[in-house]
């Protein structure tokens, strides 16, 4: 099957007898590319994929108000994004435990996990990703995993490039001494 090109899949979209089709042909697509995004946020495999899922149901609800002004892939990396941050926000309100226990819980998750196939050096990076105000780990993950510039993570996020990149510079400078501080 040939690559199809975004402007015939936006095109098949908006046709409501070739829509389903599409949009079958786009979660075929995106799917490897949204996982991993959506995994460098949630250290889980299931619920990874339950986020996934959710990203999915999402842009085919919403697939109709879709204007165009972004690529496809933009507008789903941000729904994408939107949902791993709800899911981490919820989480967090559940999550009673202390900090401490909750760096302890990612690492036994993350060695427990079967898709895991990082050493104690990948579990530390994690915890100190972890341990970000929500907005320099999002930030940072798009900089630093996603290798995205800051004019794309401005058009996903909204929030001036200026910010952004204050934003990087600190969660670096915190992950440095949270490595630093647990070798």
């Amino acid at each position: 099957m040939r690559q199809i090109e975004e402007t015939e899949l936006l095109k098949a979209l908006a046709e409501p007898k070739t829509r389903n089709k599409a949009f079958a042909l786009l979660v075929n697509i995106y799917s490897k590319t949204l996982y991993w995004k959506i995994r460098s946020y949630i250290l889980s495999h299931d619920d990874t994929d339950d986020i996934l899922q959710n990203t999915f149901l999402k842009a085919w609800k919403n697939i109709e108000s879709f204007e165009g002004k972004s690529k496809i892939s933009t507008w789903l990396y941000r729904i994408a994004i939107n949902e791993s941050l709800d899911y981490l926000r919820n989480k967090k309100r559940i999550d009673t435990l202390s900090s401490d226990n909750v760096n302890n819980n990612i690492a036994n998750n993350l060695l427990a996990d079967n898709y895991f196939d990082g050493d104690r050096g990948q579990v530390i990076l994690q915890e100190a990703i972890s341990s970000l105000p929500e907005v320099q780990r999002t930030v940072f993950i798009m900089k630093y995993y996603d290798e995205l510039k800051y004019p794309e993570i401005h058009e996903i996020l909204g929030t001036s490039e200026g910010a952004l990149k204050a934003s990087y510079h600190i969660a670096v400078k915190k992950i440095s001494q949270y490595i630093k501080a647990h070798e």
